[in-house]
């Protein structure tokens, strides 16, 4: 597996896979052809269908027009063999004639493909386990936590997860802050902090939930709005892990250090998914990407409050195996519905994952590793309609009987 700055990135909302990894294929592109008259960038399969509500072509075009006209083509049913989010680009000279062309894939959380499973980032492989089973068994071998094992293999990772969390709770704190209308042609009003002043007029053990939902709005509409956020695995699922190591930090004052510890770990959880799986909602639908934040997000609390890596396990296993088979199915191609509401939902169940995986003594049949296997399965087995195309789902439904 390759070192977590590739799994956490801070960047712009609203989409790792439709806006952020377009945009950098984009710098990588112009990079390579300063010298260009003009553009073309064809956007293929899921990456056409919801590319508008998803901002994909203003990503492109802010890049690349500074330099030379682009023109954007959109081809939503044609589907390149490699992934749904295919893209060839095309730069031009000033006679017409073709200078290049690439096409690259952008597979979910940011990170591009070639194409074969061969990355354009060309950092090597840093941890030499590849499955949660094989990094558990290292932790009980040795006495460890998963976050030991990250330390083990890139001891210099801490001030850059330093820098993830301030990022997450800065997007958690901007979200309350702001209100108003998130952008689309939904109209749909920010919720964070109208749920968090609320929050403070219940009992505590309704007051906690408020909390935490509260939290995951905040990071979700900042998504929603073009914000900058932490992929957490990716922008569509970014409002999970922020809301529940915000929560405990500030209920519990666990100190930083311990929740960078639970930051590392829940990017094992994360990386282990990334390698043997996918994060991509094109690919897999919403397991791969609300699930897997619940995961990683449940792994983190259940280290915190003390969990053994056998309980920590337990708990990210539940958190992804109960979102097995869901959708990917946004209305009107934004990320806002289902998956704002989908972002806190998850939120409060990764805390749920922890308490139940602490009752517990940690044993249990089903593993986190055969769960991933059955995730790639079911994301494979689910019609196209369902992974991040607009044309299945609730986006069909909402369009049938709202007209839009």
């Amino acid at each position: 597996m390759k070192t977590l700055r590739e799994l956490y990135r801070i960047g712009k909302g609203p989409s790792s896979s439709h806006t952020m990894g377009p945009e950098r294929a984009a710098k990588m592109f112009l990079a390579r052809n300063r010298d260009a008259k003009s553009f073309e960038v064809t956007l293929y399969g899921s990456l056409a269908a919801t590319g508008k509500g998803h901002m994909t072509d203003a990503a492109i075009i802010e890049v690349l027009s500074a330099t030379a006209p682009v023109r954007i083509v959109w081809q939503p049913s044609v589907f390149l063999p490699f992934h749904p989010n295919g893209m060839l680009y095309k730069s031009f000279d000033g006679e017409g004639h073709l200078m290049e062309e690439w096409t690259v894939y952008s597979v979910g959380g940011g990170a591009l493909s070639t194409g074969n499973n061969n990355t354009v980032d060309v950092s090597e492989e840093i941890y030499g386990l590849n499955t949660l089973g094989e990094i558990q068994a290292w932790c009980q071998n040795y006495g460890r936590g998963y976050w030991e094992y990250v330390d083990e293999c890139e001891p210099d990772i801490w001030d850059y997860l330093r820098d993830i969390w301030a990022a997450m709770k800065q997007s958690v704190e901007n979200g309350l802050a702001n209100e108003g209308v998130l952008p689309g042609p939904l109209n749909l009003a920010r919720k964070a902090n109208i749920y968090n002043v609320k929050a403070s007029g219940y009992k505590p053990h309704l007051q906690s939930r408020g909390f935490v939902y509260s939290y995951a709005l905040a990071v979700s509409e900042e998504n929603a709005s073009g914000g900058t956020i932490v992929t957490a695995p990716t922008c569509g699922s970014c409002g999970v892990l922020p809301a529940v190591l915000y929560h405990l930090a500030k209920g519990h004052e666990f100190p930083e250090r311990r929740i960078l510890h639970a930051l590392a770990t829940a990017g094992v959880f994360g990386n282990v998914v990334k390698q043997n799986a996918s994060i991509s909602g094109a690919e897999v639908g919403c397991q791969g990407e609300v699930g897997v934040a619940c995961a990683m997000a449940a792994a983190a609390a259940c280290q915190l409050f003390g969990g053994s890596p056998a309980q920590i396990e337990y708990a990210a296993e539940m958190g992804l195996e109960h979102h097995l088979g869901m959708t990917c199915d946004p209305i009107c191609g934004l990320v806002q519905i289902p998956c704002i509401e989908r972002n806190a939902f998850a939120a409060a169940r990764a805390l749920d994952a922890d308490l139940y995986a602490n009752f517990s003594d940690g044993q249990h049949r089903i593993t986190f590793d055969h769960v991933v296997e059955v995730m790639k399965q079911t994301g494979k087995d689910l019609p196209s309609l369902y992974k991040e195309t607009s044309t299945g789902g609730l986006a069909k439904g909402f369009k049938e009987n709202y007209g839009k």
